[in-house]
Parts: C-alpha cells; structure tokens; sequence
C-alpha cells in the first residue's frame, strides 16, 4: 500500500498560537489533542470547524480508526460554512474521508468521494486557494479507485504546480511523493528517486514528522544497499517512537526473514 495521506484543506497560518500548537500536535501525529484544543472556536467558528474535522479525517487515513468522531466533526462544519468556499473546503473533506474508507480497506464509499469532489470542484472558484487540494485529492481517486494514471498525474501536476506558486512545502510534498510514486510504476527509477528525495526533503524542513516515515520507505525502495537499509532502519525508528503510525505503513516495515 503506497502512502497517500494529505495536508488539511484549511492549513495552520503563522502568527496564531493556536494554530502553532494544533501544528506541533498534528506534525507528530496527535490528531485528537490537536482537535481538542479547536474545539471551543470550532462551536462558532467556521475555519476552527473546518480545520477540526480536517484533523479528524486525517486521523482515519493514518490510523483507520475515528471514522465516527470524524463524520460528527464534519456535519458540525457543514453546519456552519457561510459560502461556496467553505462549502467547497467541507465537501473536499467529506470526499475524502470517503476515499480513505474505500483505499484502506474499511468500507467502499467511492460514489460518495466522487460526488463530493465533484461538489467541491463546482463550489470552488478557479483560483481557489482550496483547488490545488482539490486537484490532488482527485488525482488521489484516479489513480487509486478508477485506475487511470493519466489523470492521476495530471491532477497532481496541476496540484503541485500550484502548491510551487504559493509556498506551500507540504502539499509539495505530497504531490512529489505521488509523481515520484508513478515514475517507479513506468520503470523511471531516476525521476523516482527525485520525487521522493524532494518529498522527504520539504517533510524535514517543515517539521512534519508523521510524515517522515514513509517518505523514507518510499526512496528506500529507489535506492541501492546500503542506502536503502540505512533508510529503512530510520523509517522502523520513526514509526516506532510514533506509536506505529501510519498503521498501512506496518507490514513494509516489517524486517526481512532470515536465511
């Protein structure tokens, strides 16, 4: 199973220590303390709503575990979107909360994605800060529900081009993970290795360290010995000291069998 966890749609912005603290709780992967501490704003506050039901369904995708916790934090935020573009941002989670049901194994609710994406692709306006989110989590469902790399790529191209245009390192992230990801299925192990390289390097530099695991996994499995085990150990101490999250990432961490 390849690593296909993605960034919030209303991401944390410098300057609020709220936000900075939901950002150290997130990075290191404690979504429900990180939730806590919005919920007070989350009552009134659409952004607080929003950010809180993000957090949740992110909890689902790394620890298949919530999916109720996160349905109630969504319903709250719809309740309180005052326009199409927090319309938009709730109806892109709610796609994808049923997309990680559907990848992960727990229910299958691709309809239900496809038609909310396509509710948040006609609520968000063209230049949208949401739509590079948006191109991405579509790229999510063409790659790994409908089974198109073609379309994949190009909403991931479109996702990180953006996401390039407007600084935003994590999402970079993801979108070089996802490109790098299809240059190894077409044989390309060079341009592979650039895009996990590059997915690692932004997951240092912005401090996500939930996600540092399995970007390693994904360029120790680019990469010749003895690099790829040097990789591989860092990825089994990370995913140790978190508490063995993300879950998906437990069976390729699992040490070789001995001759």
């Amino acid at each position: 199973m390849t690593e296909t966890a993605v960034p919030l749609s209303v991401r944390p912005a410098g300057g609020d220590p709220l936000d900075s603290a939901v950002w150290r709780l997130r990075s290191r992967g404690c979504w429900e303390d990180a939730a806590s501490l919005l919920e007070p704003r989350a009552a009134s506050d659409p952004r607080a709503a929003l950010s809180r039901a993000a957090l949740l369904v992110e909890r689902c995708l790394f620890t298949s575990e919530g999916w109720g916790r996160a349905e109630e934090a969504l319903r709250a935020a719809e309740s309180l979107v005052p326009g199409d573009e927090e319309r938009g941002a709730a109806a892109c989670e709610r796609g994808f909360l049923a997309f990680a049901s559907t990848w992960l194994g727990v229910r299958d609710r691709a309809d239900e994605a496809r038609a909310a994406l396509g509710r948040a692709a006609a609520l968000l306006a063209p230049d949208s800060p949401g739509r590079a989110l948006l191109d991405f989590r579509r790229g999510l469902m063409a790659e790994h529900v409908s089974g198109n790399p073609q379309a994949a790529e190009a909403g991931y191209r479109r996702a990180h081009n953006e996401a390039v245009r407007r600084g935003d390192a994590l999402l970079g992230s993801y979108t070089w993970q996802r490109l790098g990801a299809l240059a190894a299925l077409a044989g390309d192990a060079q341009e592979a290795r650039h895009g996990f390289t590059q997915s690692l390097r932004l997951r240092e530099e912005a401090g996500f360290l939930v996600g540092i695991a399995p970007a390693l996994v994904a360029l120790a499995e680019v990469e010749p010995e003895p690099e790829a085990q040097r990789l591989m150990a860092e990825a089994r101490r990370l995913f140790g000291l978190l508490g063995g999250v993300p879950r998906w990432l437990g069976p390729r961490l699992e040490p070789p069998p001995e001759d």
